[in-house]
């Protein structure tokens, strides 16, 4: 947790100075209003919560007739029927709905932040998680392109501070769906960005399959290749969609807003980050309509998995009743982060966030003497503890090892009656006589 913490402390400080506010929505929604927003696959990993009662009684009988395999088949209508609500999958879909909910509290455009769990029926793996927690910015109720280009400042804020160099892949939902156009099937946009989106994951030659296998034809796969096999730096990467999607109206404007994006914030950040125009990153939530970013770490120049993501999303509240409504935003991955930072030993010490100063306790009078020590220090913002027990000297002080407590202070009858206090250095080893001010002072240090 103090580890997690430095990761939470970090994301919102930089939150906080970009002029974002913080709000929390609840763990548990209405179920529809988490289906239908993130894809047959996202619908799949949501966790539902079983009605509190008799919930089988509300099943229609003629859904529990015949055999397993009849009912097996009616699963999902059952399911609507025993399961009225369900955790949340992510922070953006529930915020959807709280902007429409406080519509008339609120002043747009609006910028808040969350920090909170999320819950996937996944498959447990590295990376992978069925809880973990999301640190979200959303800027909603403007169209201006200054705020895609303000999550790319934050993103690269974020991981300066936390001493992780990254890569920022961005597309734009719009050039996908001209390609779609281009190649001749603009009617499975969706399922033309699900494959895309595994792409670097399992290979051109599964993604090509997985398309026939979603009804593309080998016409369209065939004029997608280049696409997909097209390398280059980001400048030759415009020039090659200029080309590849020619007059297009969608895939001109979708080059036209990727390119001021890029332009503008490659001025404003760090050389540790790397922007990068990826044309085959999809993100796989459908209620993204325009620029989408994905971040990965680039350590040694290794890149990770991701480890934060997000885009624009044009219409989200219209579902709610509120239409036409557009915004963007960003997710930091606390848990995927957390394993970037421990796997690359780049968490600092943190002597702050736990004992600094740990006194030993030779009997009840020096223990006495010590609460009045201890209290000076923790009234001077220094962690202190005393041990309960007048255990033996070895047993004490391998607790003061074993939990990283920096100095160790000793206080007998003779310290006590010079009013000093015998203190060592667990890091170095040294041992001297101090006062209390003294002690401050050096703990400060």
């Amino acid at each position: 947790m103090v580890r997690r913490n430095y990761i939470f402390d970090t994301v919102k400080s930089v939150f906080k100075k970009y002029g974002y506010q913080p709000i929390e929505t609840p763990a548990m929604e209405n179920s529809e209003t988490l289906m239908g927003k993130y894809g047959e696959e996202g619908d799949r990993l949501i966790f539902k919560i079983l009605n509190s009662g008799e919930f089988l009684g509300k099943v229609s009988a003629d859904l529990l007739e015949g055999g397993q395999s009849q009912i097996a088949n009616r699963q999902s209508s059952i399911a609507n029927q025993i399961s009225e609500k369900a955790l949340r999958y992510d922070l953006t879909v529930p915020f959807a709905r709280y902007v429409v909910q406080h519509r008339n509290e609120i002043t747009f455009p609006f910028k808040r932040y969350q920090v909170q769990p999320v819950w996937r029926a996944d498959r447990p793996q590295k990376g992978r998680y069925r809880e973990f927690y999301q640190c979200d910015i959303d800027v909603i109720g403007s169209d201006s392109l200054l705020n895609e280009v303000e999550m790319v400042q934050v993103v690269d804020e974020v991981f300066s501070k936390l001493n992780v160099p990254v890569t920022v892949k961005i597309n734009n939902r719009k050039l996908l769906a001209a390609i779609a156009e281009v190649i001749g099937a603009p009617d499975a946009f969706v399922d033309i960005t699900v494959a895309l989106d595994k792409l670097d994951k399992i290979g051109e030659e599964k993604v090509c399959n997985e398309l026939r296998e979603r009804g593309i034809s080998d016409a369209s796969i065939e004029k997608l290749l280049p696409l997909m096999r097209f390398q280059g730096n980001t400048a030759e990467k415009l020039e090659f969609l200029k080309t590849y999607l020619g007059s297009n109206e969608t895939g001109q404007k979708g080059i036209a807003e990727v390119s001021e994006v890029l332009g503008t914030a490659q001025q404003l950040i760090s050389d540790r980050t790397v922007l990068e125009l990826d044309l085959t990153l999809a993100r796989g939530l459908n209620y993204y309509t325009g620029a989408i970013f994905e971040v990965r770490s680039n350590i040694d120049g290794t890149l990770s998995s991701s480890i934060s993501g997000g885009g624009r999303y044009d219409d989200l509240t219209g579902i709610f009743g509120m239409p036409d409504v557009s915004g963007v935003g960003i997710s930091f991955g606390a848990d995927r982060i957390y394993d970037v930072l421990q796997e690359a030993n780049l968490f600092p010490e943190f002597t702050s966030d736990s004992t600094q100063v740990f006194f030993v306790n030779f009997g009840e009078k020096e223990a006495a003497y010590c609460l009045g020590l201890c209290k000076q220090l923790r009234e001077a913002g220094i962690n202190t503890e005393l041990y309960p027990d007048s255990a033996k000297m070895k047993k004490q002080m391998t607790y003061a090892n074993n939990n990283s407590i920096p100095f160790v202070a000793m206080v007998g009858t003779q310290e006590m009656e010079a009013g000093k206090i015998g203190l060592k250095n667990m890091v170095t080893g040294e041992q001297s006589s101090v006062t209390v001010s003294e002690l401050i002072s050096i703990v400060r240090k």
